[in-house]
């Protein structure tokens, strides 16, 4: 019998009244490990109500308090880490050494909100006007939601919990169904490291839970990352009920390499960043747009380290592991058909992979297009698998508006030894990461990662300052203290004040 994976509800684990589930696979094997519980709109409703009840105590709690939790929290999550990356990749099919890396990601965001404490901080004026004072105060918003995508089962969430919690707010995480389990373990060790009750909760479910997050006045704030279909709709109803809402959307990431550029540098990059995690990232570079005479060249490299890629049980041997379930791994191989049958050269075609795995795992090996258009499904769509089309253009102005032009402005990268080039590239196109010589340009946590475009929908970017201000609301106070007889002697005045009456707006004096 397979174990149902519950809620986290007020510092325990929550069966809820709803008797429907989810099956959750191992990608590498097909078999069903478990079922997750799908909520009723009641159970969303008692979890919420825990984050909501344990708001005030958690908000009025001293910063060094809370700062002491998450260095916990921290601690905890460097010496346990295996266990949270075996989890990963037995849900999700990433192998180990990907799964490690996502949690380092991840754990930089907690080590940030380690030092919120200075990042809090308001501002004073003394004297603003004659015995006023001024200053300003950032509090927390109140409880939060954070709908969580299945490619990055603790990353992702780590981008938002840490600063919410950090700031003061409680938490409702909302994981993918398709790989809940870690959002479970992450909800253990916090409790672990001394998180009060109801801070930090966890809502298993599907649309059902996520329309209750988007409308139930109790939830201030709304974290999403998604594909951007999903990523509007949230925004849309999140916002027209009344909340703040960040909503990260989908991408079609594209690397410019330019005549001048280390082909072999450029080549690993994009076989690193087509191929790794299957795929399966918003921030995959998933079109190399070469520029000029270099592209035999470059799909001749490109190929013969794709070649090399191991697939297969991310515990075994193994460059790359599965996809996430059999109806995506479809999906992704019918894209390979459509680009086959619209003309696209296929170089590598992993519909053929051999994998070292199960028989029923959810194989596509590395993918490898020539000759694309950007007319091509396999062009125009985010397809998020492991499969990479080469675009031939004869100059960067052309291959800058290719990027230009499309919907999407997540992330982008320029491979050349032309300081100039790559100055001018930073300056001109329109996508919110870039990166030079870096295939995948995510920021350092300190930073803020984000998008433009339909990349992106709402204002604030993920962690950074930027994630600090959207988890809070500043707070502007004007202060006059009249002065007592019984303390200081000051010669009379004609009105308490000083000033007499005035009915207009106070002057500078």
């Amino acid at each position: 019998m397979t174990q149902t994976i519950q809620h986290w509800c007020d510092g325990k684990l929550f069966a809820g009244d709803s008797s429907a589930t989810a099956p959750v696979t191992n990608p590498a094997t097909g078999a069903v490990t478990g079922e997750v519980a799908l909520a009723s709109v009641a159970d969303a409703r008692t979890v919420i109500d825990s984050a909501a009840d344990t708001f005030a105590e958690w908000r009025d709690t001293s910063l060094a308090k809370r700062t002491a939790v998450l260095f916990r929290f921290r601690e905890l999550l460097n010496e346990r880490k295996g266990e949270l990356a075996e989890i990963i990749t037995a849900e999700h099919g990433k192998v180990l050494s990907d799964a490690l890396g996502e949690i380092s990601r991840g754990q930089e965001v907690v080590e940030f909100a380690c030092g919120i404490p200075h990042l809090l901080k308001g501002g004073y004026t003394e004297n603003a006007s004659t015995n006023i004072d001024v200053h300003s105060v950032s509090q927390p918003l109140g409880p939060v939601g954070i709908i969580s995508p299945f490619n990055f089962p603790a990353m992702v969430p780590m981008w938002f919990f840490p600063v919410a919690i950090a700031a003061g707010n409680t938490v409702v995480l909302k994981p993918s169904e398709k790989d809940p389990t870690a959002a479970i373990w992450l909800a253990e060790l916090w409790k672990e490291a001394g998180l009060p009750d109801g801070v930090f909760n966890v809502l298993q479910g599907d649309k059902v839970a996520v329309d209750e997050l988007l409308t139930n006045p109790k939830i201030k704030a709304i974290s999403f990352v998604g594909s951007t279909p999903i990523a509007q709709y949230v925004y849309s109803t999140g916002t027209a009920a009344g909340k703040r809402v960040q909503a990260l959307g989908g991408a079609k990431n594209h690397a410019i390499i330019l005549p001048d550029a280390d082909l072999d540098l450029a080549a690993d990059a994009m076989v690193n960043a087509g191929f790794g995690s299957a795929g399966e990232r918003c921030m995959a570079i998933s079109v190399a747009v070469a520029v000029g005479d270099i592209a035999d060249d470059l799909v001749a490299k490109i190929t013969e380290r794709a070649t090399t890629i191991k697939t297969g049980d991310g515990t075994k041997d193994s460059d790359m592991g599965p996809l996430v379930t059999k109806v995506h791994r479809d999906k992704v191989a019918s894209y390979v058909d459509a680009g086959e049958k619209a003309g696209a050269t296929v170089v590598l075609d992993g519909r053929t992979v051999q994998a070292n795995g199960g028989a029923d795992g959810f194989w596509l090996g590395p993918t490898l297009f020539d000759n694309v258009t950007p007319d091509m499904s396999i062009y125009t769509d985010e397809i998020f698998g492991p499969v990479l089309s080469v675009v031939r253009v004869e100059s960067y102005d052309e291959a800058l508006e290719l990027i230009n032009s499309n919907q999407y402005g997540n992330g982008t990268a320029i491979f050349t030894n032309d300081g100039g080039a790559a100055r001018r590239f930073q300056n001109e196109v329109e996508v919110g990461m870039v990166g030079i010589n870096v295939p995948i340009p995510v920021p350092m946590a300190y930073y803020s990662f984000g998008g433009w475009k339909a990349s992106l929908f709402g204002d604030s970017h993920a962690h950074g300052t930027e994630g600090i201000h959207f988890f809070t609301r500043t707070k502007a106070i004007t202060t006059r203290w009249l002065e007592t007889a019984a303390v200081i002697t000051r010669p009379a005045r004609s009105a308490p004040g000083g000033e007499g009456l005035n009915l207009g707006f106070p002057q500078n004096a």
